[in-house]
């Protein structure tokens, strides 16, 4: 879910049709909804009135996503809350890291999502997920976490994150482009070609604490959440993401496929690849199909 500020907010999402940019109360509102057919975990990204060169927002504890974590937490007591822990959300350049000369520092990063991560988990989040992909990140987050006495909130790890064409609608509705520096943000995703590098940051992060990992996106990469998923021990995440949503809500506007047969295949092949966990915008849609609802 998306979490902006306000009272009464449900602004849509024009390339994600039936997703929209939610105030706190809305955002409880959808989660009861969701908890009634069977969807019992969210996961929570922050589009702050405010943005700045060091995404100072993102550790606000007024901000949209502590917010909506303790008024969902209030609500909805069994709910699992995730997080997302990231700064492209909340730099006025739209990049995942501080820039530093044009380029994105790594270092001097780490220490500003260590506080993001904090102050989520001050709120009451069950479990931050950092998507950044700044190297070191999971270390530094979990040493954080543990000396602030939050040693048992997990931490899932975009671990395997491609530099991929298809996050084009998530970055119109998380307001995140990179709008300084490159244009692009090759130099810390992945390359789309490169399976061994997945492998070795899969290990990396679990190494360094990393409780789950993720591979994004999920439909074009299911060699790499299989080749993860007999890799390592830990559950596997794939990130459905904006761009595999959109493009079957498009066809299936266009009346060139099934809605709901295309949505539950590209599940089902999801899952079928070995993912433990699906991060999707079909959440809803899937659980009332599968529960009958």
């Amino acid at each position: 879910m998306f979490v902006v500020g306000g009272k009464d907010v449900a602004r849509p999402i024009a390339t994600m049709p039936g997703v929209a940019q939610l105030s706190v109360d809305r955002a409880v509102a959808l989660a009861k909804e969701a908890s009634e057919v069977g969807v019992h975990a969210v996961i929570l990204f922050g589009i702050p009135e405010t943005k700045d060169a060091k995404g100072s927002s993102g550790w606000d504890d007024q901000g949209p996503v502590p917010l909506a974590v303790r008024a969902l937490k209030g609500a909805l007591p069994d709910l699992l809350v995730i997080t997302d822990v990231c700064m492209c959300e909340y730099t006025d350049h739209g990049h995942c890291g501080l820039l530093d000369g044009g380029e994105v520092d790594n270092d001097k990063t780490l220490d500003l999502l260590a506080k993001e991560a904090i102050c989520h988990a001050r709120a009451g989040a069950d479990i931050v997920a950092p998507s950044d992909m700044m190297d070191g990140r999971v270390g530094r987050i979990r040493k954080a976490l543990d000396g602030e006495g939050f040693s048992q909130t997990a931490i899932l790890s975009y671990a395997v994150k491609y530099a991929s064409t298809f996050y084009g609608p998530f970055r119109e509705a998380a307001a995140s482009a990179p709008r300084q520096g490159p244009t692009h943000r090759r130099s810390y995703q992945m390359d789309p070609g490169n399976v061994r590098e997945a492998l070795r940051e899969v290990r990396h992060d679990i190494d360094e604490g990393a409780d789950m990992v993720m591979v994004k996106p999920a439909l074009p990469y299911l060699d790499i959440v299989a080749a993860v998923r007999g890799a390592v021990d830990v559950p596997v995440a794939a990130y459905n993401v904006s761009g595999e949503y959109a493009m079957i809500k498009a066809a299936a506007a266009a009346g060139m496929l099934d809605e709901t047969a295309a949505m539950l295949e590209v599940l089902t092949s999801i899952r079928r690849a070995g993912a433990d966990i699906i991060v999707t915008y079909h959440a809803l849609e899937a659980s009332r199909v599968l529960g009958g609802a």
